[in-house]
């Protein structure tokens, strides 16, 4: 048994490619389910981001679980394995919880250190856990991983300065245009990313703040914090007319400002209008680009700026990686050590446990036994259960370490519900 990660990212694929493989967050349950339905998977985590679509899986053959998780991945784009094999990577057993741990940490993403994947690496896991994909070890797995990030932020410089997404696509506009001191700004996008935005918008100085979202009670809470104004999202055409800059993150999963629709509210307009896009898939038709007096940027873009910064803080990235080695080894410890001793402990416990139960359950039919019967009783179920599991307990001490000792214990946990 394997702990493995197959994916796409930033680096691998273009942002045409990560469009194809994205993973929504309505269908992350299905895919799960999808996922571990395999023969060869025995658990699942899919991390769907702007800049990576991953699938974590505890697998019982390494090269099964690889085609089972392309396939899902090339079912996913519409895409044939020779399409996407050259984007693809993999990683096994303590490569892939380096490469876990290393995304935690944000030593992965476009910008590094961006603070926003934490969060999305322990969303990925809840969702999994509540649909029964991560179990006894990816949950252990992610735990440590969260650690990890927590960590590597808290010991070194490696998040200061720009600390996600959001922060680099407002800084990226503000070195176009020079400053956002009185420009008129359109957020379109009010979860997440679209907080992170308004946020740096009011950081870099820009004070004319319109904000538009299809939930419009979600759009009215945002403004008020940035102090800005709403406009229904029907009325997109009519607000773009009237901005300098639009910037937009939403989650809507296809095109939702087509090049017709910046066509028409540039009529009769001279300046200039700068659209970031960060989201995936992207909210702005690429063809908007070539208008008149429209500059389109987008994650690539995000990616190619951001690398300037990636030297500064290469001294604070040695210092996460030193943490990540670290925290590798004490993952493999805790593995072992969960394998033997405590494992076989919690099993004969829970054993007791259900041999009290019954004992109880029957509590009145026992109780006109003599005190040496009742003993008998106590001695022959107590000896039932010791027979019952020494087999089970020899093979899992003796197995402790290996690939075998990790696959029983994991079997064990997951069969007898024990955390």
């Amino acid at each position: 048994m394997s702990i493995v990660v197959i994916g796409v990212n930033h680096r691998t694929g273009p942002l045409a490619l990560l469009e194809r493989v994205s993973v929504t967050v309505e269908s992350l349950p299905k895919a799960i389910a999808g996922l571990t339905s395999r023969v060869n998977i025995r658990e699942a985590v899919v991390l769907s981001t702007c800049n990576r679509t991953e699938v974590y899986a505890v697998a019982e053959r390494f090269h099964g679980a690889y085609s089972d998780i392309r396939d899902f991945l090339c079912e996913l784009g519409g895409l044939s394995p020779d399409e996407l094999h050259p984007h693809l990577y993999s990683q096994h057993d303590e490569a892939a919880v380096a490469h876990l741990f290393e995304v935690a940490s944000g030593l992965d993403s476009a910008v590094l250190g961006e603070t926003e994947i934490l969060g999305q690496v322990r969303n990925a896991w809840e969702l999994a856990q509540a649909e029964g994909g991560a179990k006894a070890t990816l949950n252990l797995l992610f735990r440590h991983a969260l650690e990890t990030g927590k960590r590597a932020r808290t010991e070194t410089g490696i998040s200061r300065s720009t600390t996600s997404v959001s922060h680099a696509a407002v800084e990226m506009a503000t070195e176009r245009l020079g400053t956002l001191q009185g420009r008129r700004v359109l957020v379109v996008g009010a979860g997440e990313m679209g907080e992170g935005i308004a946020a740096a918008l009011v950081s870099a100085g820009a004070s004319d703040i319109t904000v538009t979202n299809r939930t419009e009670a979600r759009a009215e809470q945002l403004a008020a914090r940035v102090h800005g104004r709403v406009v229904p999202f029907h009325e997109l055409t009519q607000i773009i007319a009237q901005v300098d800059v639009l910037l937009t993150c939403t989650g809507a999963g296809s095109v939702i400002i087509d090049s017709d629709t910046v066509r028409t509210a540039r009529v009769g307009i001279n300046a200039e209008l700068l659209i970031v896009d960060i989201a995936v898939p992207r909210d702005v038709d690429s063809a908007a680009a070539l208008l008149d007096g429209v500059t389109l940027l987008d994650l690539d873009n995000l990616r190619d700026w951001a690398a300037k910064g990636i030297e500064k803080r290469a001294a604070e990235a040695d210092l996460v990686r030193v943490i990540v080695s670290e925290e590798v080894e004490r993952f493999s410890i805790d593995v072992t050590a969960r394998q033997a001793a405590p494992l076989v402990a919690q099993l004969h416990e829970h054993a007791e446990s259900i041999r009290l139960a019954e004992l109880d359950r029957f509590a009145s039919r026992l109780a006109a036994l003599e005190p040496a019967q009742r003993a008998a009783v106590e001695a022959v179920t107590k000896g039932i259960i010791a027979k019952l599991l020494h087999a089970p307990s020899v093979r899992l001490k003796e197995d402790v370490g290996t690939p075998s000792g990790e696959r029983n214990a994991s079997a064990v946990r997951d069969l007898f519900d024990l955390s």
